[in-house]
């Protein structure tokens, strides 16, 4: 691994330019340079998508190789990719490796890789959150395609994608977890409608998306007809997975930013403001355990699991605690923020951003949703309780007695 370590280290010295704090240290033009640029360095070695095979755009690395890939690329600020890569890359791509056919592998996952497909999410929908399995879009087969009519919502980075990995119900007949299947629908086509949300920063990076006979192949199917639900766990699974390698590494860096602002308001020998930062500190030291944890199941070859879902309801809740903390710390000055904003919607700035008001408050205000998106905080303590702790389900609250309708007074002439 000191070999591999070597590797990627003068890669990404040959990468950056003198002087590298990180890719939040730059303004915008440059960092949408500098973004492109790494990703098509990064596709070009394969470590795009590392884990995937060489035919399929990868490098066939092994999970050891996976970990210090992780380590040293979030370490040194490069990102790994666009935003939309953790849909296209991290969860659709990694689902397909292990339940599409090989021919419809070839078909896409080395275009995702060169960012010729860009892919969005689609499975909530205005009535299916949490409770995904009442998700009403329909895809009905006439002849050789399907046709999509409905609605989802809350589909991040769907204004930047061609592509999107939608949830549908084929089987309208079915019980509900049953009756669905994963269908790839390309967006560039008459009958979809894409609309941007804004959100509290003002910022719009996820967006309701409207299908009115819309249409796709009868073959882009991924995994069994109407065995979609097992595909989206599998899919949950590597979101929430993968996230444990890189993000306790970004967790880390922002809190050593947090303590230097404790620092420039000379807050550092408050004892609230001590004890607070002593909690974030361990709170952290969890994540960088879970992600530990996490790399020893890739390295021992074991997929994540439901432990998955622990991580996700330790770093969101967290975040908000912690960012709760940088708000304080600025004061009045929150109020009026000033400064670059972050231009993440997902975790933390940048690694290398300035310790700006405005950068805490954007991430302050995106924290808020972190405990909603990809499974809301209720929803990983019932995965935590049944899955890792062997508790009952939670009971269903039963449904109230209609009441009788009132008699209705005769007709009269």
């Amino acid at each position: 691994m000191d070999e591999f370590r070597a590797a990627v280290r003068e890669f990404i010295a040959g990468l950056v330019p003198p002087g590298w704090q990180g890719i939040g240290a730059l303004e915008d033009r440059e960092h949408a340079e500098f973004l492109a640029t790494a990703r098509a360095a990064l596709a070009g070695r394969g470590w795009v998508a590392p884990a995937w095979p060489a035919e399929y755009g990868g490098a066939g690395l092994g999970a050891r190789e996976l970990v210090v890939l992780a380590e040293e690329l979030t370490g040194a600020g490069v990102p790994f990719g666009s935003d939309n890569d953790a849909f296209g890359i991290s969860m659709l791509g990694n689902t397909m490796l292990r339940t599409a056919s090989p021919e419809l592998c070839q078909r896409f996952l080395p275009k995702i890789v060169s960012g010729e497909y860009v892919f969005a999410q689609g499975f909530s929908e205005p009535g299916a959150g949490s409770d995904l399995a009442a998700l009403a879009l329909r895809a009905e087969p006439d002849g050789d395609r399907w046709v999509l009519n409905g609605q989802k919502l809350w589909s991040s980075g769907a204004h930047r994608a061609n592509w999107m990995f939608v949830l549908a119900r084929t089987n309208p007949t079915a019980a509900p977890h049953r009756g669905i299947s994963m269908l790839l629908v390309p967006l560039d086509q008459p009958g979809v409608d894409v609309r941007p949300i804004r959100n509290l920063t003002g910022d719009a990076d996820f967006n309701e998306v409207f299908f009115d006979d819309a249409t796709t192949e009868r073959g882009l199917v991924v995994g069994e007809l109407d065995g979609g639900w097992s595909v989206a766990m599998t899919l949950l699974g590597f979101e929430r997975g993968e996230t444990a390698l890189h993000a306790p590494i970004r967790f880390r860096n922002e809190l050593n930013r947090l303590i230097e602002l404790v620092r420039e308001h000379d807050l550092a020998a408050d004892p609230d403001i001590r004890r607070r930062v002593a909690w974030c500190h361990v709170q952290v030291e969890q994540l960088r355990a879970h992600g530990a944890r996490t790399a020893a199941k890739l390295i021992a070859g074991q997929e994540p699991g439901a432990e998955a879902a622990s991580f996700k309801l330790l770093w969101s809740e967290y975040h908000r605690v912690s960012t709760e903390l940088a708000l304080d710390v600025l004061g009045l000055d929150a109020l009026a923020p000033s400064g670059r904003p972050s231009p993440n919607w997902y975790q933390t700035d940048d690694p290398g951003a300035p310790n700006s008001s405005a950068s805490w408050t954007s991430v302050y205000l995106n924290s808020r949703a972190g405990t909603i998106y990809a499974g809301s905080s209720q929803v990983q303590r019932g995965i935590v309780g049944e899955l890792l702790l062997g508790l009952p389900k939670e009971p269903k609250e039963p449904k109230r007695p209609q009441e009788p309708k009132a008699p209705q007074p005769a007709a009269t002439r």
